[in-house]
């Protein structure tokens, strides 16, 4: 399964968060309806909104200056905070489009739906990991042929 780290399951936890608490997605609903879709579109544009807000001060720090640490190990150590923090807003970048996909899946009307096997994904995985294009057993699936193909 694709790796979810610290950090993006406190961004969609801060998104779920700001979701009015008047509505959850229920497995007893019809599948996918307006109040379900609605649900996730919303999640998904405090999700995008709360990765974008997270990036600015990133942006502001590196507009601030370079690391000027006169000790050569702060230096270093700055450094590779600043790597470390990189590699996280190019990591968070791709969850926006991942996202960005999510949204348009949604007005498509495919949202929800496995895209190999085309059967419900479920609310459950839904609501862990929103932006899901397949089912478990789906992704399982897939992650043993790349497996198989990467040892080969």
């Amino acid at each position: 399964m694709a790796s979810v780290t610290g950090d993006d399951i406190d961004v969609l936890n801060k998104a779920k968060r700001a979701l009015p608490r008047d509505y959850a997605p229920d497995e007893n609903e019809d599948y996918m309806s307006d109040k379900q879709l609605n649900y996730f579109r919303v999640l998904l544009l405090e999700w995008k909104r709360s990765i974008l807000e997270a990036s600015v001060g990133t942006l502001q720090n590196l507009q601030d200056g370079p690391i000027r640490e006169p000790d050569l190990n702060d230096r270093a150590s700055s450094e590779t905070d600043w790597g470390i923090e990189l590699r996280t807003r190019d990591r968070q970048r791709k969850l926006i489009s991942k996202i960005d996909a999510a949204l348009r899946r949604i007005d498509q009307g495919e949202y929800g739906y496995c895209e190999v096997t085309g059967d419900p994904i479920g609310i459950n995985r839904l609501i862990a990991r929103p932006i899901a294009t397949m089912t478990v057993e789906a992704q399982e699936a897939h992650e043993r042929r790349e497996k198989v193909s990467r040892d080969d």
